[in-house]
């Protein structure tokens, strides 16, 4: 039974060499950069970027180019008896380029340019909520892994358990102090953990592999994964990355209606158009000649049937509905904490009468050794006892993985 314990210190403590280790934090940072979705942050950055440019435009020059050569029916006449005026052609011609300045435009284009900066910043924030909901996807992964790490381990000191004591009984055998055939079972039950090992390996690269492809990150089965004290902080508040962006889904609002209140405002501008064409602005030379024209105008929507206000009425509304999942979220968050914080205790619960379990089994198989020893159980009874032990030490492993599991959760539905 000492021996046991020893190979089990010896494997938990062993440290590993030559091996790739990594954190359960490592995991959450690679996510961060590397899964496809978070590619969608310098995507957002780029549009804005362009789409804040197409808006600047609206303070530069407006240049357009018009040309056309119509033929008309009729021609306006002078009635003045002996005049000596040229009619008009009936053939005209006309081209001209024309230049509108935007001299003032209430605000309109600044604040414009406010509802592009905060619609970028609510869209990275969604890039980087639907990031964050990949953690409690990678803790089910990486505890798992640690199960599958933990359960080897002790299956591993369980085989060499039962290889020393095969040999004890071979010898036993030998000498006629156990009956024959007793190493046959132990042989068996040696098969048995050869399976369950095959079992356990298999289940573990499954796990890494599907881990490997959310972090991107190359990892296989001698990839060294660390076992985190997770610390939980049942007092503090929520700091999920979806409470900042509900906040920014309200400044947008309060940006948008902004600008509907500025599209009313007065614009100025100035323009000049020169041309050149038959005829010109003096309608009374019928020939081909040049002219400009240039001068400021004032442009007002003074009535618009209340349209901006409903508009503005609209996204206040808007604004009530994200308040009201706003709500909703905090309440649905909270009773998820307050059932995990119950998974917390009852896993606890388990391991103090875990460690109990084991200690009496102990003293059970040291018995059973004994017995077996000096002929007075078979090795049946012996791999009976033994495999209870290995079972409940693996129930504390799993309760114990269980607990940072459930730890790591609630951080996580916390926003620690």
């Amino acid at each position: 039974m000492k021996l046991f314990i020893i190979i089990l210190i010896a494997l938990f403590t062993v440290p590993v060499f030559g091996q790739q280790a990594l954190t359960l934090q490592d995991c959450y940072e690679l996510a961060n950069v590397n899964y496809p979705l978070a590619k969608q942050s310098a995507l957002f950055e780029a549009q804005n970027k362009l789409d804040s440019e197409e808006i600047l435009t609206s303070k530069l020059p407006q240049i357009s180019l018009d040309a056309q050569a119509t033929y008309q029916s009729d021609v306006i006449e002078i009635p003045i008896p002996n005049a000596d005026i040229e009619g008009l052609n009936k053939d005209q011609y006309r081209a001209t380029l024309s230049v509108n300045q935007l001299i003032y435009d209430g605000g309109l284009t600044d604040a414009a340019l406010k509802v592009k900066s905060a619609q970028l910043k609510t869209k990275q924030k969604q890039v980087e909520v639907n990031l964050y909901q990949l953690k409690q996807q990678i803790n089910q992964l990486y505890f798992s892994v640690l199960l599958t790490q933990e359960s080897e381990l002790l299956l591993n000191a369980k085989q060499i358990q039962l290889e020393a004591k095969l040999k004890e009984v071979q010898s036993g055998i030998k000498y006629g102090v156990i009956l024959p055939s007793s190493n046959k079972v132990l042989e068996a039950e040696l098969l048995k953990i050869s399976q369950q090992s095959q079992g356990l390996e298999s289940n573990k690269t499954a796990l890494i592999e599907t881990l490997s492809r959310i972090i991107s990150k190359p990892l296989d089965v001698s990839t060294q994964f660390e076992k985190p004290l997770v610390e939980t902080q049942l007092n503090s508040e929520l700091t999920r990355p979806e409470l900042e962006l509900f906040q920014f889904k309200k400044e947008e609002i309060e940006n948008s209606e902004r600008v509907i209140a500025k599209q009313n405002f007065p614009k100025l501008l100035g323009f000049a158009t020169g041309g050149y064409g038959n005829p010109g602005l003096n309608m009374l030379d019928n020939s081909f000649q040049a002219f400009y024209t240039a001068g400021i105008k004032l442009n007002w929507n003074v009535f618009d049937w209340n349209s901006n206000k409903k508009r503005r009425q609209s996204l206040a509304i808007n604004k009530d509905i994200i308040e009201t999942e706003s709500e909703t979220f905090k309440l649905n968050t909270n009773i998820a904490l307050n059932q995990q914080q119950k998974e917390i205790d009852k896993v606890e619960g388990f391991i103090v009468s875990d460690i109990e379990i084991i200690n009496l089994r102990k003293e059970v198989l040291k018995s059973a050794d004994s017995q077996l020893k000096n002929g007075v159980i078979t090795s049946s009874a012996y791999i009976a006892e033994l495999t209870n032990l290995y079972e409940d030490e693996n129930m504390l492993v799993r309760h114990k993985i269980q607990l940072q599991l459930a730890k790591a959760n609630y951080n996580v539905i916390k926003g620690q």
